[in-house]
């Protein structure tokens, strides 16, 4: 059995990886599903003035607001899945969770975009990538935006131009 784990933060994306799943388990019954919600830390200026139960409510509560829609979809279509939910850096919480449950294949929607604004933003599908040795299969949904597809390029040439033009 193929052992899938879906990392889930509420958006499109991550939807459409959903559903990509879907199709391969309408394909081949022969999937284990596992959904991930990592809840990021608050930071200590909050933390600190509010009670160790109150934070867990409110993780409790965001996770399962993030992974109702994804549950939603997977029980409509009959697919058999598992949920969790971890704490911490997303990437490095996706990649243990992937290695200490055994995942073959970590599936991962993400938005379309330029590898500059992905190196600039910093990227949470790169991130994954980068750290775990388990297979990633990236589900690119949307098209980059035309400030991304045109204008970075755009401006990165016209700056290089002023650079040269100033030093001659």
């Amino acid at each position: 059995m193929l052992k899938v784990l879906i990392p889930v933060d509420g958006s499109e994306f991550a939807q459409g990886a959903v559903r990509h799943v879907i199709n391969r388990y309408i394909e081949d019954k022969n999937l284990e599903v596992h959904l991930l919600h990592v809840c990021t830390r608050l930071p200590q200026e909050i933390t600190r003035f509010v009670s160790q139960r109150d934070l867990d409510a409110y993780h409790n509560d965001e996770a399962e607001k993030t992974l109702k829609p994804a549950r939603d979809l997977l029980t409509q279509y009959g697919v058999p899945f598992e949920s969790h939910v971890g704490h911490g850096d997303k990437a490095e919480v996706i990649h243990a969770t992937a290695k200490a449950m055994g995942i073959n294949e970590i599936v991962i929607g993400t938005g379309r975009k330029n590898s500059f604004t992905r190196l600039i933003e910093g990227s949470l599908t790169n991130r994954v990538m980068e750290i775990s040795d388990v297979p990633v299969e990236v589900i690119a949904q949307g098209e980059e935006s035309k400030l991304e597809k045109y204008g970075l390029p755009a401006g990165i040439g016209a700056a290089l131009t002023l650079l040269v033009v100033a030093n001659e």
